[in-house]
């Protein structure tokens, strides 16, 4: 097994039920599972990580968890949240290192600091197969096996078909790990990428019994008092951009400090700047000791995926991010903020 830095494309992204089969097959010849969560997990990386501890360990395998961050707090009531271990603690040989919702195999750990790379090293090299299954365009299907559908809502989406190949039926449980991915990476079904796949799967796991109302309220409706103050702070440097189409907001680390707001309490922001009427674009900057984290939003037609990806980021159509190094803060926000307007520009024009 080659290290992340050496390891190249192993696979073709394979949308099919032939992919979805051959993901199958692997689970059932492994009998240990480390299953890895991508840095800053969202709810659909850590939902579709739980549902899996929960589906193999329902076939009698041996499945662990592992991230390098904390799950946010909204994921809190999600059942096994509490037994994700740090990805240092892995330990001993695996038949399957299974990664869900990460685009890059370098996404698990920040590969920029040679520690973190080193663990992830560690854990690749306990195991005689990586195998993932994601739903990001552009993976570069760097598994032995790749299941990547880039049409599916969420990975979570993805999961509770793996289910009927593995003979596990949802339970409770399952029900809501899978829920609050499929919720979250869909804006609470706002967002266009809510399709009849999405809404069929969630008709299905409504028939275990899970609380629906309970845990979206817990998802989307309730705050910390911290992420009020930090919202405070960023609606107070609130701008906009592109003629009133793109805003732009700057949350410091002094912001983290003065307000008691973790950096997962930052997530959610940047949608405040989406949602204003006549907004297209909206831009969230944070500032972090290892750079400025940009997170980009969008409504439909239009696209942030091409800005983040050409400062190094990633992500979807809609919803995308980069971090940048090496240069303070305000260079860094009208650097990615120039940029996305003017892409923002452009495409207006194409869609005029």
């Amino acid at each position: 097994i080659k290290s992340c830095g050496e390891r190249q494309t192993k696979g073709k992204e394979n949308m099919s039920n032939e992919g979805r089969r051959a993901v199958a097959e692997s689970l059932k010849a492994a009998k240990r599972i480390a299953i890895a969560a991508h840095l800053s997990p969202d709810g659909d990386c850590i939902g579709a990580a739980l549902a899996m501890q929960q589906i193999l360990t329902a076939m009698g395998r041996e499945a662990q968890v592992f991230d390098r961050d904390k799950a946010p707090d909204i994921l809190r009531t999600l059942p096994g949240v509490d037994g994700i271990r740090h990805i240092r603690e892995a330990d001993g040989a695996y038949d399957v290192l299974l990664c869900v919702d990460c685009a890059d195999l370098s996404r698990i750990v920040d590969s920029h600091i040679e520690e973190q790379k080193a663990w992830l090293d560690a854990l690749i090299s306990r195991a005689a197969y990586v195998v993932q299954i994601d739903h990001h365009p552009g993976n570069p299907c760097y598994g032995d096996v790749n299941w990547v559908d880039p049409h599916a809502a969420a990975a979570c989406v993805m999961i509770y078909d793996l289910m009927e190949d593995l003979g596990v039926a949802p339970t409770e449980g399952i029900a809501r790990c899978l829920y609050a991915g499929i919720s979250t990476d869909t804006g609470n079904f706002l967002q266009d990428n809510t399709n009849a796949d999405a809404l069929r799967v969630v008709a299905a796991l409504q028939k275990t019994g899970f609380r629906q109302a309970e845990l979206g309220r817990v998802l989307f409706a309730e705050r910390r008092p911290q992420q009020v103050a930090l919202l405070t702070r960023a609606l107070g440097t609130l701008r906009y951009g592109a003629d009133g189409h793109a805003t732009c907001m700057v949350i410091t680390l002094r912001d983290f400090e003065e307000t008691g707001a973790l950096p997962e309490d930052a997530d959610t922001l940047v949608n405040f700047g989406r949602d204003i009427r006549g907004v297209h674009m909206a831009l969230l900057a944070r500032e972090t000791e290892d750079g400025v984290k940009m997170s980009l939003r969008s409504i439909s037609p239009y696209h942030v995926g091409d800005t983040a990806r050409s400062f190094g980021g990633g992500g979807h159509d809609r919803a995308a991010g980069c971090t940048l190094r090496g240069m303070d803060t305000e260079t860094a926000v009208e650097k990615v903020f120039d940029a996305m307007q003017a892409s923002l520009i452009r495409q207006m024009e194409e869609n005029a």
